[in-house]
């Protein structure tokens, strides 16, 4: 009995997506380089005796992260849909808290000083919660009382506690993750345009009222270079600071603009640091591991045996993309000017840690595509609706592999019977 638990055990380790985990690790060494490069000359130049401190605080970060993704790696992953709610209840905890914390820069955004932020964890917890939710509606999920009020109440409390902190570009990829994942779940395509309109009207509206992110949008229908410095001088100065890389970079350490020319250069803008130091090959580098990232994401979700597995895999992977992208979109001026982190290369601890919490869910799936659990089978496959897999029926519109293999071995059997 114990070899055969110590090598269902070794199995199940060797079936973990190590392509992934390789893919995570080069974005992570990057990142560390980059904060390196970014926050060490500085700090020597104005004569900290501790000019390592920041770039330490990140590679603690990463420490805690990597031992994060290790431990939830091993963990079922269906054991997140029992936490689901505690989890979200922790998370709306958290997220009243910060309006009894004295202000930062203006906003309510940190727990214990500037050590914990709730709304990155809320990324997390409202996924796990969202797929936990989703998987379990089946065809109800196409009912306006069962899906799509439901739906927009949760999200809306979550994304409205975090866009009075103020922090607006974090609730629209919560927003956005949890519409591709009811879209996924199985809603179908009225209801995900009535979202899609609805949350247009209430972003317009929240903008409307922010006289800065007002700003920031008037401004970005504008050539940049046009406008006076104080209303452009971020945008501007990311823009030379990418651009003056050219193609391989003027090389680790050696930048000019994060001497003060561009904010938050180790945070927000970091990949217009990694363009003027590593040219337009190391900012394709980084694009070409997001998109690798995104495949083996999109290919746990087809591969996992149960609709909890798939919905919370999409999401995991929604989330990871839409904030490298989103990230990547503000630094090259394709959308206004919103602070967002790129994931694993952007220095701060609950943003790292968080996403190297949804990598090792992610690993855990990949070692779950095998076997279900007796527990997890249904006992009669028309009563649950997502557990089919089409597009018209309610199911859930991620096509699961398993069901592929097993479909052409029963077309091979049958060509041989005859």
């Amino acid at each position: 009995m114990a070899v055969q638990q110590q090598t269902r055990w070794i199995g199940n380790t060797l079936r973990v997506d190590y392509v992934l985990l390789g893919i995570v690790a080069a974005l992570l060494i990057i990142g560390l380089v980059m904060v390196l490069s970014v926050t060490f000359p500085p700090r020597v130049s104005m004569g900290l005796t501790d000019p390592e401190a920041t770039f330490l605080k990140q590679a603690q970060s990463a420490v805690v992260g990597v031992l994060v993704l290790l431990i939830l790696a091993r963990i079922d992953y269906r054991r997140w849909r029992t936490l689901a709610i505690p989890l979200m209840i922790v998370t709306l905890l958290g997220l009243i808290a910060v309006f009894f914390q004295p202000p930062i820069n203006g906003a309510h955004r940190w727990l214990f000083g500037q050590s914990v932020q709730p709304s990155e964890l809320a990324k997390f917890a409202m996924i796990v919660y969202m797929a936990a939710w989703l998987s379990s509606k089946g065809e109800k999920l196409r009912q306006v009382t069962y899906g799509l009020v439901p739906f927009a109440i949760i999200v809306g409390i979550v994304t409205g506690l975090i866009v009075l902190e103020p922090n607006v570009s974090t609730a629209i990829i919560i927003a956005l993750c949890a519409t591709a994942m009811f879209f996924i779940a199985g809603a179908d395509m009225i209801q995900f345009v009535l979202l899609m309109i609805a949350g247009s009207g209430t972003l317009a509206i929240v903008v409307a009222k922010m006289p800065y992110a007002l700003s920031r949008w008037i401004n970005f229908v504008q050539d940049p270079f046009t406008l006076s410095i104080n209303e452009a001088y971020q945008v501007i100065e990311t823009l030379i600071a990418l651009g003056s890389g050219g193609l391989f970079g003027r090389g680790l350490l050696s930048g000019y603009a994060k001497h003060g020319w561009v904010p938050a250069a180790h945070t927000d803008s970091i990949f217009a640091l990694l363009g003027e130091e590593m040219g337009l090959v190391g900012t394709w580098a980084v694009l070409a591991l997001f998109l690798a990232l995104a495949y083996r994401g999109f290919r746990i979700a087809c591969k996992s045996n149960d609709p909890f597995g798939q919905v919370l895999a999409a999401g995991l992977t929604f989330w990871l993309i839409f904030q490298a992208f989103v990230n990547i979109a503000v630094v090259t001026a394709t959308i206004p000017f919103t602070g967002v982190p790129l994931p694993f290369i952007s220095f701060g601890g609950s943003s790292l840690i968080a996403a190297l919490a949804a990598v090792g869910v992610l690993l855990s799936i990949s070692r779950g595509t095998t076997e279900v659990p007796k527990e997890d089978k249904p006992q009669d496959t028309k009563a649950d609706a997502t557990l089919d897999f089409g597009w018209r029926n309610g199911g859930t519109r991620v096509p699961r592999a398993s069901r592929r293999r097993g479909d052409s071995e029963t077309a091979s059997r049958n060509k041989r019977a005859r």
